[in-house]
């Protein structure tokens, strides 16, 4: 364990890229998510052809594959960059992919939300005058919002997990687990003690994330 301490300098490093990794995309993933069910309720039939053919498509594919196309595809056989530097390019890339993928299930969670509002809501903002966006922004959305607050929080914890795969799909994200794989094959580190360290890092980020969206969901939580 001694050994692992000593190269804690690295640990921190990768754990720093994860949290990086995790916000941007949870931002993303979220904005997105609500643009996609925005869609899916909409009166517009192409809209909801559209938000439905992508999140069927995007959540019933291997995450790999979507980093896969970013990584390999956009950036490195279209050349496409985002940034001046190949750690950040690699990143924003990662960003992207995690975010085109969490959306999906952001939307879904969403969606189950907007399912739970009596019908009468919306008809009662259609008879004040409200249009479709007003109603679903100051009406729908935020009360949606308060019953899937669980959902959501497990929808974060598996983007934080998620972020592994990034250092795995021609990305080379320098996140905690492509550290740790980096220890293992300079051999600078044991296996065992360097495994239940970054086990340990991942509790860290992930435990208090699913203890406030539970107390969230339970402070949040709209009376029927």
């Amino acid at each position: 364990m001694e050994a692992f301490f000593d190269n804690i300098d690295r640990v921190i490093d990768g754990f720093s890229w994860t949290v990086r990794l995790t916000l941007f995309s949870a931002l993303f993933s979220f904005l997105l998510g609500v643009l996609l069910t925005a869609m899916r309720v909409s009166p517009v039939a192409l809209l909801r052809g559209v938000s439905t053919v992508y999140v069927e498509t995007v959540r019933n594919s291997p995450l790999t594959l979507v980093l896969l196309f970013c990584g390999l595809g956009l950036n490195s056989a279209l050349g496409l960059s985002l940034s001046g530097t190949v750690a950040w390019d690699v990143f924003w890339w990662a960003v992207i992919g995690l975010s085109a993928y969490t959306s999906c299930f952001v939307s879904e969670s969403l969606r189950s939300g907007i399912n739970t509002i009596p019908l009468g809501q919306a008809e009662a903002a259609r008879a004040l005058g409200l249009t479709f966006t007003q109603s679903l922004r100051l009406i729908i959305i935020p009360q949606a919002l308060r019953t899937v607050i669980g959902p959501l929080g497990s929808v974060l914890i598996a983007l934080i997990k998620n972020t592994t795969v990034a250092s795995v799909a021609g990305l080379g994200v320098q996140e905690a687990s492509r550290q740790m794989k980096l220890m293992f094959d300079q051999g600078i580190a044991p296996v065992l003690p360097t495994f239940v360290g970054f086990a340990i890092g991942f509790l860290v980020l992930t435990l208090p994330v699913g203890y406030l969206f539970s107390w969230l969901s339970k402070r949040m939580a709209v009376a029927r």
